[in-house]
């Protein structure tokens, strides 16, 4: 049974701040220390549950935050940007399950630390055949194209809530409960990572059994509609071959499928910045 982690770092054990996440600030190190433990914690519970193999997929930036000397030695690594999938580099290469830790809520969410969708300078909303999304039901997505259920999520309160919203009883291990966008009561490292190694061994367990939730699956085609923050963003992005300008901040394209949608959206984004 090959489980694949994919990882972000505002939900991460005691994040609360943009300083803590950017890896040109003093906090940094601390805090991708603390995003490896994390890891390290649901690689032990899959392993504890009956997994057989973990991947791990670093997605938060450049993807270079895990350290990979500390990580347990029983899993890999995928590292570096770009690459195919990004947040979840490994999920077509036969995994039965996939986790998200340190995942936060989509953006405009109330009480949420750091909540945003992909770009926080660039996208205002996204919606995915006219229903809201963030990074959870984008990957999500993209997992069910190829059979993946998700079966865990670390983060927030508000992340969680919005994960079982979307997916169906997922297991959750809350590290802390968010009281603003920058604000939040936090679990000691220790104690949060005991939550995060228990939820992803029931996890598996869960997936052993058959009672994991059924890979999230959305009906083609796909209609995409991104709002970004500027009109001069939405300029830029419907230079996209097959994007329609709706209005101001708002374009939409139709995609055939998942992965094809995830792509799409990553170039517009790209091509909306500055």
């Amino acid at each position: 049974m090959k489980i694949l982690i994919a990882a972000d770092m505002e939900g991460i054990t005691g994040v609360v701040h943009w300083d803590q996440v950017n890896s040109s600030h003093e906090e940094y190190e601390r805090f991708r220390k603390l995003m490896t433990g994390d890891v390290n914690a649901a690689i032990e519970g899959a392993y504890e549950g009956g997994a057989e193999e973990v991947i791990v997929s670093d997605g938060h930036g450049s993807a270079r935050n895990i350290l990979v000397e500390k990580l347990d030695t029983r899993a890999r690594l995928n590292s570096g940007s770009p690459s195919p999938f990004a947040m979840i580099q490994g999920v077509d290469t036969g995994a039965d399950a996939a986790m998200f830790v340190g995942y936060h809520a989509r953006v405009g969410s109330r009480n949420a630390i750091l909540d945003h969708t992909w770009s926080s300078s660039c996208v205002a909303n996204v919606w995915l055949n006219g229903q809201p999304v963030g990074e959870i039901g984008w990957n999500a997505s993209v997992c069910g194209h190829y059979g993946v259920p998700v079966i865990m999520i670390s983060g927030d309160q508000t992340a969680c809530a919005e994960a079982v919203a979307l997916l169906g009883a997922v297991e959750t291990a809350e590290v802390k409960q968010a009281r603003g966008r920058m604000a939040a009561e936090c679990l000691p490292p220790e104690v949060a990572k005991q939550k995060i190694r228990e939820a992803a061994a029931r996890a598996v367990r869960g997936l052993r059994a058959g009672q994991a939730t059924e890979p999230l699956h959305l009906q083609a085609p796909l209609r995409l509609t991104l709002e970004l923050v500027t009109s001069d963003m939405a300029d830029r992005a419907a230079i996209l071959p097959g994007a329609e300008r709706l209005e101001g901040k708002r374009v939409e394209i139709m995609l055939d499928d998942a992965p094809t949608a995830y792509r799409a959206f990553r170039s517009a984004v790209a091509l909306a910045r500055p």
